[in-house]
């Protein structure tokens, strides 16, 4: 009999990095399955996602995080929150940086942040697949001077390019442990909430301006073969245009959410939107743990 290896690892790695460089959909890729939205909007990750990647030795739990950010309201104080104390008690981190997009200012921020908390950091170069090689030799030489990374990654989590040498770094970084999360097990997050950020998804995808940052969605019914899901907005204009004439853009973000629902349900359903107006709601600490964000 062949003795084991080593001993089990498991731990969590935070994913840190601005707002669209594709922190989500890395997540997404690494675990295999969609466990977080993915949106070209500023602020669509609103909480923290543990995503569970499982191999036979070992446990990786990425935490997907919200972008850092300057809090404006209730809701993104509480995000910049999540992200501040999910720095701490972690085993290291993964940055991320958008390779076709140059270095700036958030990232640097990001980088003195992530650097500076003590485990150590694996850095992905995402959307390489965008660019040519001789501008990711660029890009690398860029992030290189942001701090002293563990290693560095060129991938691109859309194509599935270069995860597997990535995946193996990070397990690298963890400890011997237990099983934190139960086999089959891909996120944290409880279904309802899975649910609620489906239709939210398509709302972001399908609207623009202001009105996918003054979106929030509750699941009020859930039953085998019918859900209720209530979408909210801050005024009578965004509910004019979430409604749309004759009703044409909430049944559009139906369309495109009950596929994505049924898909995760493993059944057919019956998917109803309504469209609430809740007055300044991201300023509301009891609307915001409503919608456990």
């Amino acid at each position: 009999m062949t003795p084991p290896a080593g001993p089990f690892r498991s731990g969590f790695i935070a994913v840190a990095g601005r707002p669209n460089v594709g922190k989500s959909t890395l997540v997404n890729a690494l675990v295999g399955a969609k466990v977080a939205i993915v949106s070209d909007k500023p602020q669509t990750t609103r909480r923290r996602i543990s995503a569970v990647v499982d191999g036979d030795d070992h446990q990786l739990v990425l935490v997907d995080l919200p972008g850092f950010q300057r809090p404006l309201d209730a809701l993104t104080e509480r995000m910049q929150r999540t992200v501040e104390s999910s720095l701490e008690d972690v085993d290291g981190f993964l940055f991320v940086v958008s390779a076709d997009e140059r270095i700036g200012a958030g990232d640097r921020f990001i980088a003195q942040r992530v650097y500076g908390a003590g485990p150590p950091v694996i850095v992905a170069l995402n959307k390489v697949d965008r660019i040519k090689p001789a501008r990711i030799a660029q890009q690398i030489q860029a992030v290189a001077a942001l701090g002293d990374f563990r290693s560095l990654h060129p991938v691109s989590a859309l194509r599935a390019d270069g995860l597997e040498p990535l995946r193996d770094d990070l397990v690298e970084l963890l400890p011997a442990g237990p099983r934190y999360f139960g086999g089959g097990e891909q996120t944290d997050l409880p279904l309802e909430a899975r649910l609620a950020e489906l239709v939210r998804e398509q709302a972001l995808a399908l609207t623009r301006d202001e009105v996918p940052h003054s979106i929030g969605v509750e699941i009020e019914e859930l039953e085998e073969g019918r859900i209720r899901a209530s979408l909210y907005v801050e005024t009578e204009s965004q509910k004019g245009i979430l409604v749309g004439k004759g009703g044409s853009m909430v049944k559009a973000i139906g369309s495109r959410a009950r596929p994505e629902i049924e898909g995760l349900l493993g059944r057919k359903v019956f998917l109803e939107l309504l469209v609430k107006v809740r007055p300044h709601w991201r300023r509301d600490e009891n609307a915001l743990e409503k919608l456990g964000i």
